[in-house]
């Protein structure tokens, strides 16, 4: 066992099922970890709201979880940082008091903002793959002024739950710039703040609800104020550094702060970012982001709507007894599914899975595109089907990754995390796939990893970013690709592509239609 002493730094990250809390010692040991989950609110279909509240229960509960569980004492805690899901927004008042639910990431209730921005073709939009997400902070703010007017204009502050998170630690209100320059538009390079296309939304008066001072990630917000102190079990004045997306938080907690790597970041969704010496403008890839982790490069982020979230279908739809078996015995699920899955050869033998269940995110950036399963014969089991949904999301990933190497980065190294990490069979396809080694680290929870390195270094125990990562992160195996295998998806990997435009326009018409009773009052 390693030798574990103070000092010691504590994550913070908000994700979507739960908030996750660790203590993490210079080398990057972890002390202690605890998880609480809380729920999501779907008023109606294509909705997605949480209560902040929870968000703060939880970080009370989980903290202090941390403190007993890992023998620490609050006073050894030399620095906070917090870090959450993006595109997360919450009216408030400026004492923080939430004036509506927050809008989820995955709230797709802004769609038709979205395509008015788009259809500016504002030269910011460059920035963000040529096409503005739903997801992001200008449509849904507003979506909020245009659909509950009194809301908009009694909330003193449209914020993120990043930013909410940090108010409550600090009684400050200041936004992270990762935040700002990924979901916001935001752009150092382009004069900061997207006026002009704010302007030409008659939507400038956003920028007076936006907390306008803006801090890097790493960067100290303030000190530990007695009530957050005295709620979260800590001691009052410890210093709390800026945070930011929980997937950068990953990515930085993966050691990809160098050039030429890719995190991979295997959740409900997948995240892929990589890092670049130069911008790189790919149709459909967000970014190039300047300076959005690391100073002095450019990050660029690729992402499926949907790839855990299938295999989480999959299981509660045709593998309920083994997922139920594997609960029993304390099983991982993915161990389980990994065994029915490894029945089937590559290939699958001819079945194909389109991963658009909830829209194409890249390289299409298509919302109305949607899953397909397709070759099927009276052979096919359904162990054939979970070889071909982790084969068919593997696909999506290369898919991303041969965008990005046509307009010029070509990724040599992959590190991945997540929850989907921890299937073995699925890392080896996504390898053998790609055929690009995919290298794994010792801390599973990257995100909070990451989110503790902010605070070690924005305290002053490091120079850098990347110094921290190298004396924090250790890599603990490798998975190296099959060259046989990846000859054999080569073949599948064309389809798979090639089913996009057979399929979208008759995907458009149902998506079109369905889309129209999803959203109506």
């Amino acid at each position: 066992m390693p030798e574990i002493g103070p000092p010691y730094f504590l994550g913070i990250v908000v994700g979507t099922q739960g908030l996750q809390s660790g203590i993490f010692d210079l080398r990057g040991n972890v002390v202690a970890m605890s998880f609480y989950s809380y729920p999501e609110y779907h008023p109606r279909p294509g909705w997605a709201e949480q209560d902040p509240l929870d968000w703060w229960k939880a970080a009370q509960d989980t903290v202090r979880r941390c403190i007993f569980e890992g023998e620490v004492r609050p006073e050894d805690i030399a620095a906070i940082s917090v870090s959450a899901v993006s595109c997360t927004v919450l009216p408030v008042d400026r004492f923080g008091n939430p004036k509506y639910r927050a809008i989820m990431w995955m709230d797709v209730r802004a769609f038709e903002q979205a395509e008015r921005i788009n259809a500016t073709q504002n030269p910011i939009l460059r920035y963000a793959g040529g096409h503005e997400s739903p997801e992001w902070m200008i449509p849904k703010a507003l979506w909020i002024k245009e659909n509950l007017p009194e809301v908009f204009t009694n909330a003193d502050l449209i914020v993120e739950c990043q930013n909410w998170m940090v108010f409550k630690l600090t009684n400050r209100w200041v936004t992270s710039l990762n935040n700002a320059i990924c979901k916001w538009n935001y752009c150092p390079t382009e004069g900061g703040w997207p006026v002009s296309l704010l302007r030409e939304l008659r939507f400038e008066e956003i920028l007076d609800k936006w907390p306008r001072e803006l801090l890097a990630v790493g960067q100290p917000v303030g000190e530990l104020t007695k009530h957050a102190a005295y709620e979260l079990g800590l001691t009052p004045g410890i210093p709390v550094i800026q945070g930011g997306i929980d997937a950068y938080a990953a990515m930085v907690g993966l050691d990809v702060v160098h050039p030429q790597r890719l995190a991979l970041v295997i959740g409900p969704s997948t995240c892929h970012m990589a890092v670049s010496e130069h911008p790189i403008f790919s149709s459909g890839i967000w970014g190039p982001y300047y300076e959005a982790v690391v100073p002095g490069l450019w990050i660029l982020e690729g992402g499926q709507s949907s790839t855990g979230s299938i295999i989480k279908w999959f299981g509660e739809n045709f593998a309920p007894e083994e997922c139920r078996e594997a609960c029993e015995v304390g099983e991982d699920l993915f161990v389980a599914l990994d065994r029915i899955a490894s029945q089937v050869s590559p290939g699958a033998e001819g079945l194909i899975v389109i991963d658009y269940f909830q829209g194409n995110r890249s390289p299409y950036q298509d919302p109305l595109a949607r899953g397909a399963i397709w070759g099927l014969s009276l052979s096919h089991t359904k162990a054939h089907i979970l070889r071909a949904v982790y084969e068919g999301t593997a696909f999506g990933t290369y898919h991303i990754l041969e965008t990005l190497a046509r307009d010029g980065f070509e990724v040599q190294e992959v590190y991945a995390s997540g929850s989907g990490a921890k299937s073995k069979l699925w890392l080896q396809i996504h390898a053998d796939v790609t055929n690009i080694p995919i290298y794994l680290t010792t801390v599973e929870e990257t995100s909070v990893l990451g989110t503790a390195i902010f605070a070690a270094y924005g305290s002053g125990f490091f120079e850098s970013i990347a110094d921290a990562t190298l004396r924090m992160v250790k890599v603990s195996g490798q998975i190296y690709p099959n060259q046989n295998h990846h000859e054999i998806y080569r073949f599948y990997y064309d389809k798979y592509v090639r089913s996009y435009f057979a399929l979208r326009d008759l995907m458009h018409e149902v998506s079109s239609k369905e889309g129209g009773k999803r959203f109506s009052t």
